[in-house]
């Protein structure tokens, strides 16, 4: 993970967008990189089932969506978490039964670490 932290950030201090680890000038490179098409830098930190989340997405250069850190209730008293409304924001249609964090599969792993080992082997 520090790999990856390292790569990202510009050494400066984390930003006022309230994050708990996003790298310093990485909001900079989510906004450029956003100009392309819609970015989402998303955490969440959760011990035996109980935990928060925080989600924004960039558009077009700038923050459009959040940072969000609450669920959202729908008509049906549904919520829908922070990390699935940035995600619906991306496009991510889910099915019957699930909700968009699950239906990109973000559920498979635990932590970061786990998803950056998944992606080596």
């Amino acid at each position: 993970m520090d790999e990856v932290f390292d790569a990202v950030t510009d050494g400066s201090t984390a930003g006022a967008l309230g994050f708990w680890k996003l790298p310093g000038g990485f909001e900079k490179l989510l906004a450029q990189w956003s100009t392309t098409g819609p970015v989402a830098y998303a955490e969440a930190e959760y011990f035996g089932g109980v935990g928060v989340q925080r989600a924004a997405v960039w558009l077009d250069g700038t923050l459009a969506l959040g940072p969000l850190d609450e669920p959202e209730k729908t008509r049906f008293w549904r919520t829908v978490s922070p990390i699935s409304q940035a995600l619906r924001h991306l496009g991510v249609r889910r099915s019957l039964g699930e909700d968009e964090f699950d239906a990109v599969g973000l559920g498979r792993h635990r932590d970061n670490d786990g998803w950056i080992s998944s992606s080596t082997s």
